[in-house]
């Protein structure tokens, strides 16, 4: 019988936990994030059956891989069958060039993949060892939306999403300030980066302890885990077979889903490159060019709001991977590995011009309807795609990422292509709900107050 994976902390400095400590921490104690200690590998048998399975099937097959004798197969596999009960289409743009499009769930965003199943692996865990939870999640645009409408409510847990005020759209605020019951929305008068601050710094204040705090962004293990799958899912529905490999371009803000890409690869899935698409906030493509790290404060506001970060929290992770060491501040102790992370990566920043440029362009070559973040993404690989000619060729697989759907950005899309995009089901009567929140300065002993308080 194998033995359950352990994680470590990207901090080296504390214990290593098994999945449900990690998951049920949320952040390690030395402020580090948690990493398998090591990545379980898929056969290529296995990668290839792929091609006759659901997406729940899919995910069920690629969590096991990390959860052995953590929980029932059974279980698990109910877990992955009620999370993912809707579509996910991958489109054909032209040749064998794709947008998969990730905004199908609840809440119309990418966010829903990870939120729904690690809210259900957290209520398992939860019902099992009779224990609250508070979770603290910030959020840059769609986060907290998902996270409130995974955890909304669920008994055993309390749920504070933090947002910052002025830049996030209103149909994303009221996604988060309408539900009520167990979900409590602050607008924080800052940027993302000051909600991501004070979040890091409640989860190491030991005054807080007996509020049994937890993460749900990004930072979070179980959020990570369920962002693998989808990377599965694609090469298994336009793959002609197990050498067909594919390059996937991913829309990148706190980089949480380009690392649910890396462990894609890592266990095995035939990835030719990444494109790590970011907005003006360009501190990674500038990192993996000069190999010098700068982080962007503030950062810098975009129309692809949700990736408008400065730090990304989940780049201690990336660096990991390629055998280096950062903090939680972005200090860089020890240096990735730079010649692997160019085989594997090539990173670009798209300004708000080349995203307006591109939604419209895309919709009349071909009748392709893009969001801000899924224009970022389309963006890049057109430019990767103008530079790496080799890669220009007709059978090269390509997939963007469209990472949340174009009616939760109507003010952008109206004045790019002067139309109204159709609301899905999601969505509707949004406009009509009562909201609720608080706002708050963004120094930590205000929101600190305001937690013991409340």
């Amino acid at each position: 019988m194998c033995d359950k994976i352990k994680f470590y902390s990207t901090n080296l400095k504390a214990s290593e936990v098994t999945f449900s400590e990690a998951l049920l921490k949320g952040l390690a104690p030395d402020r580090g994030l948690y990493m398998p200690k090591y990545i379980p590998k898929f056969t290529d048998e296995e990668i290839f059956s792929f091609r006759e399975k659901e997406y729940y099937e899919i995910a069920f097959e690629v969590v096991k891989k990390f959860l052995v004798n953590e929980i029932p197969e059974d279980d698990l596999l109910n877990i992955t069958k009620d999370a993912y009960d809707f579509e996910v289409p991958v489109e054909k743009v032209y040749e064998r060039k794709y947008i998969m499009r990730l905004d199908r769930g609840p809440t119309a965003s990418f966010k829903d993949f990870a939120a729904r199943m690690m809210g259900r692996l957290m209520n398992y865990y939860l019902k099992k060892e009779n224990k609250n939870l508070t979770i603290l999640t910030a959020t840059s645009g769609d986060t907290g939306s998902a996270i409130a409408n995974a955890f909304y409510g669920l008994d055993n847990i309390k749920a504070v999403v933090l947002f910052p005020e002025d830049e996030v759209t209103k149909r994303q605020r009221k996604q988060m300030t309408t539900l009520g019951k167990n979900v409590q929305s602050i607008a924080i008068n800052g940027k993302f980066d000051d909600c991501q601050h004070l979040v890091k710094q409640a989860f190491s204040d030991p005054d807080l302890n007996y509020m049994n705090l937890s993460s749900a962004n990004s930072i979070n293990i179980g959020r990570l885990l369920p962002q693998i799958v989808y990377y599965f899912y694609a090469w298994s529905k336009l793959s002609l077979g197990i050498d067909d490999k594919i390059i996937f371009c991913v829309p990148s803000g706190n980089f949480g889903n380009i690392m649910g890409g890396m462990l894609a690869k890592n266990m095995g899935l035939p990835v030719k490159r990444f494109v790590i698409a970011t907005n003006a906030n360009d501190e990674f493509p500038k990192f993996i060019e000069t190999k010098q790290y700068n982080k962007i404060e503030p950062s810098i506001n975009c129309i692809s709001s949700a990736m408008n970060v400065g730090h990304p929290s989940n780049l201690a992770r990336l660096i990991a991977l390629y055998d280096g060491v950062m903090d939680e501040k972005g200090n860089i102790s020890k240096f990735p590995n730079f010649k692997n992370m160019h085989n594997d990566i090539f990173s670009i920043s798209i300004s708000d011009a080349q995203t307006r440029s591109c939604i419209k362009e895309t919709y009349a070559q071909y009748g392709v309807l893009l969001e801000p973040h899924g224009a970022v993404g389309w963006a890049a690989l057109n430019k990767y795609l103008e530079k790496f000619s080799a890669d220009r060729n007709p059978n090269q697989l390509c997939v963007s990422l469209e990472t949340a759907h174009p009616a939760k950005f109507p003010e952008e899309i109206q004045k790019i292509l002067s139309l109204n995009p159709d609301i899905p089901e999601s969505l509707k009567g949004l406009e009509e709900l009562q909201e609720s929140f608080v706002k708050l300065e963004k120094g930590y002993e205000v929101f600190k107050n305001f937690l013991k308080e409340k």
